[in-house]
């Protein structure tokens, strides 16, 4: 990228970046404190999960809490202070959040998934700057895709030179995060033509967050439009995003497994919820003779097919998580190709698993289960908003391509 200045300590020194966060965040250690962090934390959220739903009460609160607790940092590598933890962990801990909120266990997907392109095209002062920004509890929310371009991968935002400096113009929509960020990342064509990721301040002037999201699930990810009215962009904080696709990176995989994560916790919530209407309030069907509707042997028998598809869903996760992790540590053609497919098979089931139980849970709790001060319609439709982002169709033909005709996904983050 183009630099004003000659040196990496000069940039640094150009760079006009915001007061660093005043509030202490705890430092994650390692991945079993990462996953009982989670945990713990999931517990506080599940509590006022349905009334935020239902008042689209949206979670800057939550978020703070995540930031101070250390958990948006634990991808952070080793070397720079970080816990560094696995793929399989970072996907259970995104699972254990969204089992207690599915809008929350979503926003920081992207945050994590911007981390993963500074891991892998970050210099390292910018890598040292912006890791320590997160291990101090900073967020970063994403500005990515756009409607009205071709596919949601083109984009007509543009980063323009200007002298010593760049400039940002255009505007975006599905920006999840951006609203609770310090940092939002932006991705945009630069003046040849290359996607890039800049890094840019949330109160930098003419960078406006609109409030506009209006999807019938996952209500608070508050993910509607950002305008760029010629934002000022130092070349320090802009990195190629291009480049993390050009050759096999573990980008893609490590993107992707989130999404399976998020669905895989509704359909976890979802199962949990359905077994403990059932237990407590479904009614046996008058011509079965029972005393109890969790005596019913169809109900009994369905529950059985939902359990079955949530803990495959769950197994998927898992050994995806240890196949990303191989391209991780080894990025190769073959590598990045299983781990694309291994993700996309646990994506597959975590969407169908996520779909199935939501629905399923409204069928077999009853006709109180509809009742909205019970809020059980949010499993469903968080999961059926969620599961549109990329295409299973389109997974099941990589998959199959894959196996069959032994031809690799293609490398662009949404297989």
């Amino acid at each position: 990228m183009p630099a004003a200045l000659a040196t990496p300590a000069e940039r640094i020194v150009a760079f006009r970046a915001p007061p660093p966060r005043v509030r202490h965040a705890h430092v994650i250690k390692d991945d079993a404190e990462a996953i009982a962090v989670a945990r713990r934390l999931a517990d506080r959220i599940a509590e006022t999960a349905i009334e935020r739903d239902r008042e689209r009460r949206l979670p800057f609160e939550e978020l703070d809490w995540l930031s101070d607790a250390g958990l948006l940092a634990i991808t952070v590598p080793k070397a720079y202070g970080g816990a560094e933890v696995s793929s399989g962990t970072l996907a259970e801990v995104i699972a254990i959040l969204s089992e207690a909120d599915g809008s929350i266990g979503q926003i920081p997907q992207n945050h994590f998934f911007i981390l993963h392109a500074l891991r892998l095209e970050g210099s390292e002062e910018q890598r040292r700057f912006f890791y320590g920004r997160i291990l101090s509890g900073e967020r970063i929310g994403n500005a990515l895709s756009e409607i009205g371009t071709k596919t949601a991968q083109d984009h007509n935002t543009r980063l323009t030179k200007d002298g010593p400096v760049l400039r940002l113009n255009g505007r975006k929509f599905y920006c999840t995060g951006a609203l609770f960020a310090h940092w939002v990342a932006v991705v945009a064509n630069d003046d040849e033509g290359r996607s890039t990721i800049s890094f840019v301040p949330r109160e930098t002037p003419g960078l406006t967050v609109i409030d506009d999201w209006s999807g019938f699930g996952q209500r608070v990810t508050a993910s509607g439009t950002t305008t760029l009215d010629n934002v000022e962009v130092h070349p320090f904080a802009v990195i190629s995003l291009r480049a993390v696709f050009d050759r096999p990176t573990s980008m893609g995989p490590v993107a992707q497994i989130m999404h399976a994560a998020v669905e895989a916790g509704i359909a976890r919530a979802a199962l949990k919820e359905t077994v403990h209407y059932v237990r407590n309030h479904a009614r046996p069907w008058k011509d079965s003779g029972l005393d109890h509707g969790y005596e019913d042997p169809y109900t009994i028998a369905q529950i059985g097919e939902v359990k079955i598809r949530v803990s495959a869903s769950d197994a998927l996760l898992e050994r995806a998580g240890r196949i990303a992790d191989i391209a991780v540590a080894d990025p190769t053609i073959e590598t990045v190709a299983a781990a694309s497919i291994a993700v996309a098979e646990a994506k597959v089931a975590s969407t169908e698993a996520s779909l199935h139980a939501g629905s399923k849970l409204i069928e077999l709790a009853g006709s109180r289960a509809t009742q909205a001060q019970y809020g059980l319609d949010r499993f469903w439709r968080n999961a059926r908003t969620h599961t549109v982002h990329d295409p299973v169709r389109w997974k099941y033909r990589a998959i199959g391509d894959y196996w069959l005709n032994g031809i690799n996904p293609p490398r662009h983050g949404a297989i």
